[in-house]
């Protein structure tokens, strides 16, 4: 054991431990979690806390995965591709900027950026369990989306991560530094909009 792919990923009690171990790594961060903290928040011993997760980097990166994987699947749900390719951009570009300034996702950045000398390893999987994932699933879209002649892209990954920049121009920025930390739906959608338009812009048909 030891590996990801070793994980057990079943039973109340493994819910509890990633509920648990997200509150706890929310309010401290990742140095300032403790395993007896973590087990106390999940209401569990410390020896079923080790039996699912032996190491804290597996526990973390666990609970970033299944953090990003519920959002996601949430947007999904959302998301019609027989829509306009306006109204899919808009929601999907909604979701990315509602994920981005949340203070999970807040979190999770300014962790990882504190422990990438020590644990490159956790800035990697949220990497891969976050933005890669979201830009390789906009990707099989826009695909689908020049398939029926509704965008020109000639490099649909390098669209792909355009279109997620976009969607952080000002307030993502603002929200890393400190600078602002609540923001306004119309603030939200005034981004979103401007991101669809000079997406559409650049490759529209």
């Amino acid at each position: 054991m030891g590996e990801a792919t070793d994980i057990v990923r079943t039973g109340r009690k493994f819910a509890q431990v990633l509920a648990g171990a997200r509150a706890v790594f929310m309010a401290d961060g990742f140095e300032g979690a403790s395993v007896d903290d973590i087990a106390k928040s999940a209401g569990v011993s410390k020896a079923t806390l080790y039996s699912y997760f032996p190491d804290k980097r597996l526990l973390f990166m666990e609970v970033a995965n299944a953090e990003c994987n519920l959002m996601a699947a949430r947007a999904m749900e959302r998301i019609d591709d027989s829509y306009p390719v306006r109204e899919v951009l808009t929601v999907t570009g909604r979701h990315l900027v509602d994920f981005l300034l949340s203070d999970f996702a807040q979190q999770i950045f300014r962790i990882c950026v504190a422990e990438r000398e020590r644990f490159p390893e956790l800035g990697r999987a949220f990497y891969a369990s976050g933005p890669e994932m979201g830009r390789d699933r906009l990707a099989d879209y826009l695909t689908c989306a020049v398939a029926r002649g509704e965008l020109a892209i000639d490099d649909i990954p390098m669209a792909a991560e355009q279109f997620s920049e976009l969607c952080k121009v000002k307030l993502w920025t603002r929200a890393v530094f400190g600078i602002q930390t609540e923001f306004s739906e119309e603030e939200k959608n005034d981004l979103v909009r401007n991101a669809v338009d000079m997406f559409l812009a650049r490759y529209g048909t």
